[in-house]
């Protein structure tokens, strides 16, 4: 049975009046005798008894109207239902993320972004960025956050925010000094991420152009993770360089310190990876315009 069919049958039988059926629908009272008119024909029976006063329903009309009620409101849900479906964002969304972003600066935007579109299904990895980039191309993630521009002809990246890296030590570890020399690092025990880490690569590209190598460095450990790290430099274990946005708990706590090397700096971009022969989920778009309008607006940890 025809919807607006349905409607105008109810409110001809609510209001016993063609006419005022009509002012409330807003349509004209021959529309409203048309729409009945066809229902009964549809129906094979007559619904209303018209008389010069008012409109009396038969029996059908009686028995159709229990009925009528409930389609026309499960019609309403449903178009409801529909239309906050299309208004709210929904899916699933798999994102790997290099230890530094996924540990320090992810989480308050994840927060943000759950809070603007809870139907989104997210499942997050963290791991260094040469196996994020190998799960993109394996469609095992829709979207990667990695410290290292890569270069791979299946992989488009592009900047969302800028970092830097910093020497840090236990307190008091070089006596007065806020600087130190590069012969100083080449000789104090270093602490460093694993091959294929972002920050280690960032770090090489950076001493690689001051003329030194890992070679020339007291490399004394090597270690898979930030918090690993901090752990054993708080310990005073050796030094190491690490993003500046994962030590500002420490540094508030006066748990590390942190250092300039004379005549170097690390700076780097954080970057979005994505596969380039991929059309990407409309959950991935949103995701990543709200990550780059989310760092415009100053809201993402920058240093």
């Amino acid at each position: 049975m025809n919807y607006e069919r349905l409607k105008t049958f109810i409110a001809v039988a609510e209001k016993k009046s063609f006419s005022e059926a009509a002012r409330i629908l807003f349509v004209t009272q021959p529309t409203i005798t048309s729409q009945i008119k066809a229902l009964e024909e549809e129906l094979n029976t007559k619904l209303f008894e018209r008389t010069t006063k008012k409109v009396k329903m038969t029996q059908s009309a009686k028995i159709l109207l229990q009925h009528a009620k409930e389609i026309v409101r499960l019609s309403d849900l449903a178009k409801k239902e529909i239309q906050d479906i299309e208004e709210t964002t929904y899916g699933e969304l798999g994102i790997g993320c290099s230890f530094t972003i996924g540990e320090y600066i992810l989480p308050s935007f994840l927060k943000k972004f759950k809070d603007l579109y809870p139907l989104i299904q997210m499942r997050m990895e963290i791991s260094n960025s040469d196996r994020i980039v190998t799960h993109i191309k394996d469609q095992i993630i829709d979207v990667g956050l990695i410290e290292t521009p890569m270069d791979d002809p299946r992989i488009m990246i592009e900047p969302f925010l800028e970092d830097e890296l910093i020497l840090i030590t236990a307190p008091n570890y070089f006596d007065n000094e806020d600087e130190i020399t590069l012969e100083q690092l080449k000789n104090v025990p270093l602490i460093t991420r694993e091959r294929g880490s972002g920050t280690r690569a960032v770090v090489n590209q950076y001493l690689k152009q001051a003329g030194v190598t890992m070679d020339d460095l007291n490399v004394v450990m090597e270690l898979g993770s930030t918090e690993a790290i901090k752990s054993a430099v708080e310990s005073g274990l050796g030094v190491s360089i690490i993003s500046k946005n994962a030590i500002v708990k420490e540094i508030q706590l006066n748990l590390l310190t942190s250092y300039s090397v004379k005549d170097l700096s690390f700076y780097r971009y954080f970057y979005i990876a994505f596969r380039k022969d991929q059309v990407l989920k409309s959950t991935v778009d949103l995701f990543i315009d709200e990550l780059k309008q989310m760092n415009d607006g100053g809201l993402l940890i920058s240093c």
